[in-house]
């Protein structure tokens, strides 16, 4: 009975840790490759919107600095009004 509780408070849980932590080490890798990849689609669709030569293209990679500077900051704006000042989800919808 004691092997039993043992497991049950421990290895049942660890088990299920180890599974939640590889779902979420998996969508970080996910979300980084999608963040990489939309960075630089959209530093080649700025830089092709603008004329040639090599000012043009440090302009392109300063507008979509600019432009992942701004996405970044309404994510974050959305994220805090979602949460509350604790670090949780809001009871509001």
């Amino acid at each position: 009975m004691a092997k039993e509780y043992l497991v049950q408070e421990t290895i049942v849980p660890a088990k299920q840790l180890g599974r939640f932590a590889g779902f979420a080490i998996g969508a970080a890798i996910a979300f980084s490759l999608g963040t990489l990849f939309l960075s630089v689609a959209t530093v080649r669709y700025i830089q092709r919107a603008l004329p040639t030569g090599p000012n043009w293209e440090a302009l392109g990679y300063v507008l979509a600095a600019l432009s992942m500077v701004l996405v970044i900051g309404i994510l974050m704006k959305v994220t805090a009004s979602r949460t509350s000042a604790a670090g949780r989800p809001s009871k509001r919808s």
